[in-house]
């Protein structure tokens, strides 16, 4: 598959409870996208392969023709068979140079990373090994219980600055707050609840894109 643009810009990481179940993640991501949604991660820590890769594909499908790439969240092996673009990776999950060797030259892979410490690992790693980081949490959050102390935009803007890949700030990111964002450095924003949990995903994601584009920098 070929690479598509990577825009960080307004980030969407799916709940499959929040979306109201398995059958209705891929129609709320193609109403996020349509609103202005310009990445999509798949994550649904509690399904078991079968059903993740049955998401995968519908989000894959509700999303061609869009140009918006899709990751999944660590299940590197259901790249290929979802026809996805690539992965995220957390400190825990598989290690990102083992990653890139399954999934190829020319899928995305992003890694979480919390501590400058992990930013600094992650500049050791082989070059072409990873395409962005994901940093955070920047405020507190609910939807991942095993999260780090947030580090506030501040922390943000620290690890952003260590950074020599594009970055995209995660963790209690709403409508009301990602204006402080642009301002540390990052390239965009990922939400989850402030999309999925929305009365209105398209509108919801066209209010965060729109606020993220008139925030100072």
């Amino acid at each position: 598959m070929t690479r598509p643009p990577l825009d960080l810009t307004v980030y969407l990481v799916t709940d499959t409870v929040m979306a109201g179940g398995a059958g209705r993640v891929a129609p709320l991501v193609r109403a996020a996208v349509d609103g202005g949604a310009t990445v999509v991660q798949v994550r649904d820590p509690e399904a078991d392969d079968d059903t993740f890769l049955r998401i995968s594909r519908e989000v894959v499908a509700a999303l061609v023709g869009t140009g918006v790439p899709v990751l999944l969240n660590d299940r590197v092996h259901l790249v290929r068979p979802a026809g996805a673009h690539g992965a995220h990776v957390g400190q825990g999950d598989l290690d990102p140079v083992r990653t890139r060797e399954l999934l190829g030259p020319d899928a995305l892979l992003g890694l979480s990373c919390q501590t400058v410490e992990h930013v600094e690992a992650a500049r050791a790693l082989p070059d072409g090994t990873l395409d962005y980081l994901g940093l955070g949490p920047v405020w507190d959050q609910t939807t991942k219980p095993d999260a780090a102390i947030p580090s506030g935009p501040a922390g943000i803007a620290r690890l952003a600055a260590a950074s020599p890949w594009p970055t995209v700030a995660i963790g209690g990111i709403s409508a009301d707050r990602i204006g402080e964002l642009p301002a540390t450095g990052v390239a965009g924003a990922a939400v989850v609840s402030a999309v999925c949990a929305a009365p209105d995903p398209r509108a919801a994601a066209t209010l965060l894109r729109t606020r993220w584009k008139d925030a100072p920098r």
